[in-house]
């Protein structure tokens, strides 16, 4: 078969990966900011407890606190995601010859190799706005980039690595898997020719759905990363490693302690992974 490897084809798939990443921050950055909290609070805080005590001591303003960079970053992260998807998905199909992926392992392997392609622009991403929000410091995106350089060299913005890679193989191959099945389910139930017919509702239910089984499969290992990412470069009680963070974790929680901050997460990714989807399929409609 013929598939299209052209570069106008590659910068369409980036330019809505990249709507559908900007979507994602301005929905999801009130919802993230009280994940972060919640995954990093050494106390039993609740959801409702954290977002009465932003209010009260940082204002309204404070749950849109550090977005510049993942407005930027995560808008660079989804066209990554999308191209790395897209880009494995070519291949594929040209190598074996078929119009479209099996669902399994396929469809998985390929969103698990565009988690690949996103781990090293989100793990600097990623550092950067839990540092943000899990402060209530004044300091800027740009100072905060500064004060890592200085003390820690690049290495500290990069921190989290190895964690943040498992993490989003793991994601990302369930996202799309998930993703993809309901897209499947539908043309098949609906009886549509093309998934061009598929509405915008049903577009955003599919999406909502991936999001949620997203984070099913791999909370505990954003926990992991939350809290080394977290941890204080001086005083560092993990040093980076994702095992002595679980240790600590477990030691103080137990195994609900890997689950802290599910509820917001789930909430968050509703909207989120819906307004994703459904913006970047919108999106390459329109271009074409």
């Amino acid at each position: 078969m013929s598939v299209d490897n052209s570069l106008e084809r590659k910068v369409k798939d980036v330019t809505a990966g990249f709507v559908g990443g900007a979507t994602q921050v301005l929905i999801g950055q009130p919802f993230d900011l009280v994940k972060i909290r919640l995954q990093t609070s050494s106390q039993h805080a609740s959801s409702a407890s954290i977002i009465k005590s932003v209010l009260q001591n940082e204002g309204l303003s404070a749950f849109y606190k550090g977005t510049l960079a993942p407005l930027v970053g995560v808008g660079a992260c989804v066209s990554l995601q999308f191209y790395g998807f897209h880009e494995s998905k070519r291949y594929i199909l040209q190598k074996y010859n078929q119009t479209q992926l099996n669902l399994w392992p396929q469809t998985y392997i390929c969103g698990a190799l565009a988690g690949i392609i996103n781990t090293p622009v989100t793990t600097p991403v990623e550092q950067l706005r839990i540092l943000s929000q899990s402060k209530t410091s004044k300091t800027s995106v740009s100072q905060l980039v500064g004060q890592i350089y200085r003390e820690n060299g690049a290495r500290g913005l990069f921190r989290g690595f190895n964690i943040t890679l498992l993490r989003e193989i793991q994601s990302y191959g369930v996202w799309f898997l998930a993703y993809e099945s309901t897209i499947q389910s539908l043309l098949s139930v609906r009886g549509y020719s093309s998934r061009n017919e598929i509405s915008t509702p049903e577009l955003l239910f599919s999406g909502a759905l991936a999001g949620n089984l997203l984070w099913l499969s791999a909370y505990p290992l954003d926990v992991l990363k939350s809290n080394v990412q977290s941890d204080g470069f001086a005083n560092s009680k993990f040093r980076g490693s994702s095992v002595s963070a679980a240790k600590h974790i477990y030691a103080t929680a137990g195994l609900r302690g890997f689950w802290k901050g599910i509820g917001p997460c789930l909430l968050r990714a509703t909207p989120c992974s819906a307004g994703t989807f459904a913006s970047v399929e919108l999106a390459l409609r329109l271009l074409g």
